[in-house]
């Protein structure tokens, strides 16, 4: 009697099972993209807070020179190399417009939005991250959300952007030291390193044409040859005030180079390769080339191709041809090219060239780890 009242349980389908772990894959497939997207732009959105605060403190410290190029000047090659956002526009008052990129949190170029936009990805992801990475982060997001922070802008501009930089680093530090190295730590090196890769290349490529035109001494010799050739003259208060002149450019130029390894932290880096002669070709061709240099783009490239690499070793999914020929190319570009073959040709459109690469390669990254479709992972 018990036996006739129990109902019939019948065996699961084929399509019944086949339903079911598609839905499972659909489920795994998105709570892996989404904390894989918060991992990599919590990197990203740090990355990009140091590199504005980094080369804000710079431009300031060269804006202290009365050389050659005017404040607004300065200022302006400052914002070309964060992409010319919005609402930037040079006011005469640098306390002011310093304040604003990095307090103004509705600018999305500002060293606070930055800051909020890595909590918050961090704060959606929290069981993935250390707690010494959330408190190091929290700590940071607090910081500079603090009076006493607006307070400390008011008296020196510079110790609230070095506080800033401590506070990034000390969670870079943190995040190498208290997080398994499996997929999530390769998202975070794959969105810090292709970050970097992309801000060094715009840096650049702002400065190409202070690089790449004669100094005061190259332009004082052709300038003696030409007047040697057509028979002129010059009179010893002539010399002297193209000595004088010849000096002042060197010295502007010499505050503008190391400005710009100041930009990337790699002033005392590029001393220990080339000691402390300062040369234009030398610079393009440590920052671009270089592969045992952080901040080197043909460092972050490499990082980047061995965390694509990496994620697929650690149980990720098998990254397509067309990504991992992306970033070959780049990477092979960078590492059979030299500096002279790249000055030859045009240089502004080489470092163009590299940061469209990154955005594709970024575009890439997010198709088919962020936005994949069901079908694709099932056939992964």
């Amino acid at each position: 009697m018990q036996g006739a009242l129990a109902p019939e349980v019948k065996a699961p389908t084929e399509s019944a099972v086949a339903v079911s772990f598609e839905i499972r894959v659909r489920e795994n497939a998105t709570m892996l993209s989404r904390v894989a997207d918060s991992l990599y732009w919590m990197s990203r959105y740090l990355e990009r807070a140091e590199n504005t605060a980094r080369q804000l403190d710079v431009t300031m410290s060269l804006m202290l020179d009365a050389g050659n190029a005017s404040a607004e000047t300065r200022w302006q090659r400052f914002v070309a190399a964060l992409g010319n956002p919005p609402d930037l526009e040079w006011s005469g008052d640098l306390d002011e417009m310093a304040r604003r990129i990095v307090f103004d949190s509705s600018n999305h170029a500002s060293v606070v939005y930055c800051v909020n936009g890595a909590r918050e990805n961090a704060r959606q992801i929290r069981e993935e991250i250390s707690t010494e990475q959330w408190q190091r982060l929290n700590r940071l997001f607090h910081h500079i959300h603090s009076p006493e922070a607006q307070h400390q802008a008011r008296v020196s501009m510079s110790d609230v952007l070095a506080s800033i930089l401590d506070g990034i680093h000390l969670f870079k530090g943190v995040s190498d030291t208290t997080m398994i190295h499996g997929q999530g730590w390769q998202f975070i090196r794959l969105g810090r390193y292709l970050e970097r890769s992309y801000s060094t290349a715009t840096l650049l490529e702002v400065f190409e044409p202070d690089l790449t035109q004669l100094s005061g001494l190259e332009w004082a010799g052709h300038e003696q040859a030409r007047l040697e050739q057509t028979g002129q003259e010059q009179s010893g208060q002539e010399l002297a005030g193209q000595e004088q002149a010849r000096q002042e450019q060197s010295g502007f130029r010499f505050l503008e180079q190391v400005g710009l390894l100041r930009c990337c932290t790699a002033f005392e880096a590029y001393c220990q390769v080339y000691t402390a002669d300062i040369d234009a070709d030398r610079i393009l061709e440590f920052l671009l080339l270089n592969r045992d240099f952080p901040h080197a783009i043909r460092y972050c490239v490499e990082s980047t191709l061995h965390a694509i690499d990496s994620i697929q070793r650690t149980g990720g999914r098998r990254p397509p041809e067309e990504l991992r020929a992306s970033i070959g190319r780049l990477h092979a570009q960078l590492g059979f090219t030299t500096v002279g073959e790249i000055l030859s040709g045009d240089a502004a459109a080489f470092l163009h060239s590299i940061r469209k690469q990154c955005m594709s390669i970024h575009e890439q990254i997010y198709r088919h780890y962020i936005q994949y479709s069901i079908q694709s992972a099932l056939t992964v």
